[in-house]
């Protein structure tokens, strides 16, 4: 035993002499041979995946993750792409499928962010941690931008890093002993969330449901709006508008009976708005625009015009009470992954308003401070930089830029599947066109386009039981491959 130390210490000294004197490192074509015998020298062999190791911790595994039925959606697409890459490795092979954004970021704010970075190479520029919530500056300028008008400020601000991100922490702030509701289909991020945080029952495999989990059914049919009279109360409602995946925006009036059902059940309100930018007609951008049920104004005919002659300090009270009930029961994240291409840059937030109240009247924001501070050091402040740039005058010019040319995308897809006579929806306000191929499975869809046109999209099945028989396509691409997508749609379809 001490011949083999002694020989490993005049190797590793031999070693480290070599690379300590050498100004480059070889690593081809090198005579490697250890000094004095070799017999004795343990070699490490690594375990086949195939055989079982004998050992196992005494720690059982989290049951709840036990109950996630296979994968995560998009790996699973990317899974089934890499797939057929092998099996045809010369094919053009066009990704329309996750929501990936394709085209460059804004010069005007890659700049910010560069500029950012060569100050951290500087005594007076550098900066460690930063603030959890976010940098003031930047979130005084989401609530200038986004929430002016709705009475909302800059401390109810947290900056993220993505609203995905923020979902999962959400999920935390609100433990495993709360019901949740999701619009059918969705962003399968709520229900998976759900699920590992130990909120919902088992999977049910006759209906693709998990059990405690109210699906709210949203289909063509209903204007992709859920009959809330059909929806049991709940403490937690995810709602997405425009809607991910079918592109469906819900209208001023539509909102405002969410609202108010929200109130009236004593539910939170969580509102995803991460495509809010893409709306082009007067549908709301925030569920703060939301000032709930018409509280404090009369319907009543036999009020005359003299009601209108009241205090003008008491319509200001009727206008703060108006105001103020949306901020008691709505939460809403978003992102600036879809406006500016952060998708890899990761820039984000999530708007508490401190009225929100816990049923014991504990701020729901204090809680949600708590979690962030001790689970997040705070968005990369690089990335905060891009996220201020965004919001100048000529960032924001350059992410509207960026939306329209989506659009545009998006309306060239429209355009190939109504020539073809299918049903097709979302689009108008989203970067999503949500296609129906009635009778056919969505997964059996999916895996026709790929293999005979090669390209991707998503199952709606993926996104819930109400996305079955439903494909999405995304508008995330470069023109070209847009267009040549739609080309091999029509030669599949026509």
């Amino acid at each position: 035993m001490a011949a083999i130390q002694q020989s490993l210490s005049t190797s590793i000294s031999s070693s480290a002499s070599t690379f300590l004197g050498q100004n480059k490192l070889r690593f081809r074509n090198q005579n490697v041979s250890m000094p004095g015998k070799t017999s004795g020298i343990v070699r490490c062999v690594a375990t086949p995946s195939t055989e079982k190791t004998s050992y196992k911790t005494q720690v059982s595994r989290n049951e709840n993750l036990a109950k996630l039925q296979a994968g995560y959606l998009f790996p699973e697409i990317a899974r089934r792409r890499s797939a057929h890459m092998l099996k045809h490795p010369d094919a053009q092979i066009i990704s329309l499928g996750i929501g990936d954004t394709t085209e460059p970021i804004p010069e005007v704010i890659t700049s910010a962010m560069a500029k950012r970075a060569h100050e951290l190479s500087t005594l007076n520029g550098y900066s460690g941690y930063g603030a959890e919530q976010g940098e003031k500056q930047l979130r005084a300028s989401i609530a200038s931008t986004y929430y002016a008008n709705v009475g909302l400020e800059e401390d109810e601000i947290f900056v993220s890093d993505g609203a995905k991100s923020d979902i999962s922490r959400l999920q935390v702030l609100f433990g495993s002993n709360v019901s949740m509701a999701v619009q059918d289909p969705s962003y399968p991020a709520y229900v998976d969330s759900s699920v590992i945080m130990g909120q919902t029952g088992q999977f049910q495999k006759d209906v693709e449901k998990y059990g405690n989990i109210a699906y709210m059914r949203c289909t063509p049919e209903n204007g992709f709006f859920p009959d809330l009279s059909s929806v049991p109360r709940t403490d937690i409602i995810f709602f997405c508008s425009p809607n991910n995946p079918t592109g469906s925006v819900a209208s001023r009036e539509q909102l405002t009976k969410l609202v108010q059902f929200a109130k009236d059940n004593g539910s939170i309100l969580v509102y995803d708005s991460a495509y809010a930018m893409y709306i082009c007609d007067d549908s709301p951008k925030s569920i703060f625009e939301i000032p709930g049920a018409k509280e404090g104004r009369s319907s009543d005919p036999s009020c005359s015009h003299s009601c209108l002659l009241v205090e003008v300090s008491e319509l200001l009270v009727i206008e703060f009470k108006l105001i103020v009930l949306h901020l008691q029961v709505a939460i809403e994240v978003s992102s600036f992954s879809k406006y500016a291409g952060f998708t890899g840059v990761r820039l984000g937030w999530t708007a508490i308003p401190k009225a929100l109240l816990y049923s014991d009247g504990f701020p729901v924001a204090k809680d949600f401070n708590r979690i962030v501070c001790t689970s997040f050091n705070g968005a990369s402040n690089i990335a905060q930089a891009g996220g201020l740039a965004c919001l100048s005058p000529d960032g924001f010019k350059a992410m509207m830029d960026v939306v329209g040319y989506y659009k545009e995308n998006t309306q060239i897809i429209m355009d190939t599947f109504n020539s073809l006579g299918y049903k097709v929806y979302g689009g108008k306000n989203a970067p999503y066109v949500w296609v129906h191929f009635p009778g056919r499975s969505s997964w059996e869809v999916f895996s026709e386009i790929l293999e005979k046109t090669h390209v991707v999209t998503t199952p709606g099945s993926g996104f819930g039981p109400g996305g079955e028989g439903f494909v999405r396509v995304s508008a995330f691409g470069h023109r070209e491959n847009v267009i040549e997508a739609c080309r091999r749609f029509k030669e599949l379809y026509k």
